[in-house]
């Protein structure tokens, strides 16, 4: 496991329960012996809007940072999802989508498993804005067909 993985399941225990934590950017370096760039990094590519989290960033002080756990589904969160694929979709946010939606246990992890394994590139076997866009098809009826 990096430290970048140590890093991202601390602040995940963190979070536990509350869905919300306050941090200070030089406490974590400290603790994890490496930089506060470290830090930044695993908050912005780990703890992302479309992973459902909020972070605030506060410049001095240490380098305050809260970072909240939010629903990002409301009363029908496949339906949220369809609407919001757009006309098309890169393989890694799709990833995220599956992720999250098993996380909040609207799929299996099989499903996801299932999903993730169609929407590849290989699979798709086409040029990056056409796989974009067959890919944003494809998950939309998989989604549909969920409801």
């Amino acid at each position: 496991m990096g430290i970048s993985d140590i890093i991202e399941q601390f602040i995940r225990q963190e979070l536990g329960d509350d869905d919300m934590v306050e941090l200070q950017r030089n406490e974590l370096a400290s603790r994890f012996g490496c930089v506060p760039s470290q830090i930044n990094y695993v908050i912005s590519t780990r703890f992302t809007n479309e992973r459902g989290y909020i972070v605030e960033s506060r410049r001095g002080g240490g380098g305050g940072i809260t970072i909240r756990k939010v629903s990002a589904y409301g009363s029908n969160p496949i339906m949220h999802i369809v609407n919001s694929v757009g006309d098309s979709i890169d393989y890694p946010t799709v990833k995220i989508v599956a992720e999250n939606l098993m996380d909040y246990g609207i799929i299996s992890r099989r499903e996801a498993k299932l999903i993730c394994s169609a929407m590849t590139d290989k699979v798709l076997g086409l040029q990056k804005a056409e796989g974009d866009k067959l890919r944003a098809a494809i998950l939309k009826s998989m989604l549909i067909n969920l409801i």
